[in-house]
């Protein structure tokens, strides 16, 4: 069971940290986590924190002179004057209890991010159930580029940035506005992109009407002086929005009433380049190097925000034109016996069945797609098992990989065996990263691609092929 959000708002946050010069991070090592306490670093706070086992992530805070520990035991807040925690943690949690016991101050994570970014003035928050990180990376690589210097903080590592986050100046703060128990209602944007509304975190969302409520109270956030930037190919963001105050700017390739519309598509080997049509006069044309039909959506909204930082459509033709892809989301690691290796995020049925179907020419003529997959979690594999039997068939060749059971126990009886099973002669169950990494080395030729996907530790698969995987 998670920990709830705490809700107390970025000006009651200023008077609860009025006399703070230390923070407490409970989950240091998450990517956002990671990234609020460096930042928090930055701001001249002492930080330290907790997780579960040493990481890259945790190595980094290390180096960066952030006191980090393995393992939750009470004594280790003892020396903090705040504890920001995130919502993963269980509420008994030894060093959330202890902290609620000392009495100081225990905020959330995303309530704190929103606290953070009261100090910019447009603040740009990319929400969605898929796309997310991709999308706001893409934002942060195109400002870079075009010397904006956006503050940024994402759910993914980019080359440009070093990192998952960059630092800065006051004028733009992009940010990931994660969507689970709510957490982006927290968060104060100006801006509200929203790249799609489907059914997932079904341990918390019970309804698609649900969900529709909560990305329309996301996007009220920006008040009537704000801006949404929202799919107009998703009936349920335009459901969602339609009665919204501000001003909507809407995107897509099939609606013709769009805001920002692609035509003129054009696919090479899976990545897409076309003309984007601003109130219906061409404004730029994109050439992607990433793959995937989804990610012209991504580019849109990109395309969107941009606009409103004042980027020419030329600074936002070559910003996008470099999008090489975030960390983990289809990142080339290497070749092995021959075949190109990718690692990728995707856990949910739409996110694998988009990456596939755009990794599909990646293998040379006569190859195979291999995708070796770790569920991620048993509520959202029970609730989608259909969805994911369908989305995997997409590959020649599916393994699947033990479910990674995050903050839940399998009271369902649901399993990768059973994913297998239902898939068909095409899939097979390995269980371990161990096994998944034998069977690749088994059965990979130099004309296939492989695909390692998933939102666990199925990075461990990497680790088992050893000097067999040739680094890029």
């Amino acid at each position: 069971m998670a920990t709830e959000n705490t809700h107390y708002g970025a000006h009651r946050i200023g008077e609860m940290l009025r006399d703070c010069k230390s923070i407490y991070f409970i989950g240091i090592g998450g990517i956002n986590m990671s990234s609020l306490a460096l930042i928090s670093q930055k701001r001249g706070y002492r930080i330290g924190g907790s997780d579960r086992a040493p990481t890259a992530l945790t190595e980094r805070l290390a180096a960066a002179g952030i006191k980090v520990f393995y393992g939750h035991r009470r004594e280790q807040t003892e020396d903090y004057d705040a504890v920001v925690y995130t919502v993963a943690i269980a509420p008994d949690n030894p060093e959330y209890q202890a902290a609620l016991e000392r009495g100081i101050p225990c905020i959330s994570r995303s309530d704190y991010l929103g606290y953070i970014m009261t100090g910019y003035r447009r603040r740009i928050g990319i929400a969605g159930m898929h796309g997310k990180s991709s999308c706001t990376s893409m934002c942060a690589q195109t400002l870079l580029e075009a010397g904006v210097e956006p503050t940024v903080l994402s759910g993914a590592e980019l080359s440009v940035m070093g990192g998952a986050y960059h630092v800065g100046n006051e004028e733009n703060f992009v940010f990931e506005a994660c969507e689970y128990m709510d957490s982006f209602l927290d968060f104060n944007p100006t801006v509200a992109v929203i790249l799609n509304i489907e059914m997932d975190h079904v341990d918390y969302f019970k309804s698609m009407e649900q969900i529709r409520s909560s990305y329309r109270r996301y996007a009220d956030l920006t008040g009537k002086d704000g801006f949404a930037v929202c799919n107009a190919d998703d009936a349920d963001v335009l459901f969602a929005l339609r009665d919204y105050a501000g001003t909507k700017i809407t995107f897509g390739i099939e609606n013709e009433d769009a805001c920002l519309r692609a035509v003129n598509l054009h696919e090479c080997r899976g990545a897409y380049s076309f003309d984007v049509l601003a109130e219906g006069k061409l404004f730029c044309r994109i050439s992607l190097a990433v793959t995937g039909y989804h990610h012209i959506y991504n580019a849109l909204a990109t395309v969107a925000v941009c606009r409103l930082c004042g980027l020419s459509a030329e600074e936002i033709e070559m910003g996008l034109s470099h999008f090489g892809g975030a960390c983990r989301r289809m990142e080339r690691k290497g070749s092995l016996n021959g075949a190109v290796v990718y690692d990728d995020y995707g856990h949910h049925p739409t996110e694998i069945r988009a990456t596939l179907s755009g990794a599909l020419g990646l293998p040379m003529e006569g190859g195979r797609l291999f995708c070796v997959y770790q569920p991620h979690t048993y509520s959202r594999t029970h609730a989608l098992f259909d969805d994911f039997v369908s989305a995997l068939g997409v590959a020649d060749r599916a393994l699947l990989v033990d479910i990674y059971a995050a903050r839940e126990t399998n009271t369902l009886g649901v399993s990768s065996a059973l994913l297998a099973e239902k898939i068909g002669e095409k899939a097979t169950y390995c269980g371990t990263p161990q096994a998944a990494a034998e069977t690749l080395l088994s059965e990979v030729g130099e004309r296939d691609a492989v695909v390692i996907m998933g939102a666990g530790d199925v990075y461990r698969v990497f680790d088992c092929l050893g000097e067999n995987l040739k680094k890029k």
